[in-house]
């Protein structure tokens, strides 16, 4: 009796391994296209080379690399081919291919990338993505789509590279419920305001330095801007708490206007500044708040402690409380990892196909409503020409918008001074601003950030 079924070679075969096989499938082939071979297509190629043999005990598939689409033919690349495989300049040699089972995405941008993901869906093929912008621009679209499909499809490295945020939102809190999450998801932005917190470096030369090392690109407005971490949330919010959020509709504010004495606040104040991602029901249980801004975190917190490039995410929830995730939210290997974890679950058939993304919310979530005036405290930096006055004009303005102040901080020979709020719409805190930047004696527009509580 020949019996078809998988095993390393040289391996010793036993009269039970072959009635094992008889019962269950024999060693399939599951043939793979990879639409962009840069530093993420290579990191997957590398991984499944290096690992096959550990991927066919997992699926009882074979994981064979066919094709790789890619935009020049003659660029040298710096991962070995595997064996088989062919490039190509084509998409549609990948995506229509019908020996091809599942479609791995990672070329970036939106428009090709798009119908390619698009047209295998359609096709019947399975898909993983590890395209932010795709899936924070076109959610709606690919979700409507999926609901339709019997594809598999997966999207894991498209939210903070190896950390995985997306399978645990869609596994690990189905009994549970989610009432928030927050954290740093710009590995750039967090390497920059860690080396002006521990180094005291203004903003210029903390992104020249980021530029230099590749964590920030030549144009790096996506990053500094906060509309990277935005993106990332906008995803997030989706599964976590059920509802979809334009991305142009969450309140987005970058960290060009941190400077050097803002971190000399943070210190005097027993904490740093982050860029933060962060979303929550509101206390009526029946909106939801987000935004994207830098906050001064109290040293207490957790996400003070995470610096340099790495990500972390913190979710909130009844049964578990405060769940934590840190980890590389960038890179080749980080990002293939997550890929390859969602290879595995497209060749088993675990992935949540067209749930992708569904949230584990109660069915009330339909209900909420999105609220981009967050309440919190504020802290404001002031930059003045001194004068006598100020101090009545500040009351004036605060009282005028209902603001409570809850204190004021003046350093030592600085020509600034900080005020600290009581909780507050972001829209009070606004208007004060709008007010004072009319003052005579107030030199450009005043900065502003939530202030985060422990």
């Amino acid at each position: 009796l020949r019996v078809p079924f998988c095993r390393a070679p040289g391996a010793m075969v036993s009269v039970q391994s072959v009635l094992l096989a008889l019962l269950i499938s024999p060693c399939v082939g599951y043939k793979i296209g990879i639409i962009g071979g840069g530093t993420v297509g290579g990191g997957i190629a590398q991984i499944l080379t290096k690992k096959g043999q550990v991927m066919r005990d997992m699926t009882g598939k074979d994981l064979e690399i066919t094709k790789i689409c890619v935009r020049s033919l003659d660029k040298k690349r710096d991962f070995d081919l595997p064996e088989g495989c062919v490039l190509t300049t084509d998409m549609k040699d990948v995506v229509e291919d019908p020996d091809i089972d599942l479609v791995v995405e990672v070329a970036g941008g939106t428009d090709e990338a798009r119908a390619a993901v698009y047209d295998s869906i359609k096709g019947g093929k399975d898909v993983v993505t590890a395209n932010k912008a795709l899936i924070a621009a076109y959610l709606g679209e690919m979700n409507d789509l999926l609901k339709d499909s019997t594809s598999q499809f997966g999207f894991e490295a498209s939210v903070m590279g190896g950390i995985p945020i997306i399978h645990t939102l869609q596994n690990d809190f189905v009994g549970d419920e989610i009432f928030g999450l927050q954290g740093i998801m710009n590995g750039c932005t967090n390497f920059m305001l860690t080396k002006m917190n521990t180094e005291g470096c203004d903003y210029d030369t903390v992104l020249a330095e980021a530029q230099r090392l590749g964590y920030a690109e030549a144009d790096p407005s996506l990053d500094v801007g906060g509309n990277d971490a935005r993106s990332k949330l906008r995803i997030l919010m989706t599964l976590a708490l059920g509802v979809d959020v334009p991305e142009d509709d969450i309140p987005l504010k970058g960290i060009t206007e941190v400077q050097d004495v803002d971190f000399a606040y943070a210190k005097q104040m027993g904490g740093t500044i982050k860029l933060l991602a962060v979303a929550k029901l509101g206390t009526d249980g029946k909106s939801v708040t987000a935004m994207v801004s830098p906050a001064f975190v109290p040293e207490s917190s957790t996400l003070a402690s995470v610096n340099g490039a790495m990500n972390c995410v913190e979710i909130l929830s009844e049964n578990l409380g405060a769940t934590f995730l840190v980890g590389q939210g960038a890179g080749r290997l980080p990002t293939a990892n997550s890929c390859i974890n969602d290879i595995v679950r497209c060749a088993t058939g675990s992935s949540p196909g067209p749930r992708a993304f569904s949230s584990g919310r109660s069915p009330s979530a339909k209900d909420l409503v999105f609220d981009a005036d967050y309440e919190s405290e504020f802290y404001m930096r002031c930059t003045y020409d001194d004068t006598i006055g100020i101090t009545r004009f500040l009351g004036e303005i605060c009282e005028k918008h209902k603001v409570s102040i809850f204190s004021m901080l003046q350093l030592p020979e600085v020509d600034s001074f900080v005020v600290l709020t009581d909780k507050i719409k972001s829209s009070a805190m606004q208007s004060v601003v709008d007010d004072l930047s009319s003052a005579p004696w107030v030199r450009g527009e005043p900065f502003w950030m939530p202030v985060v509580k422990d």
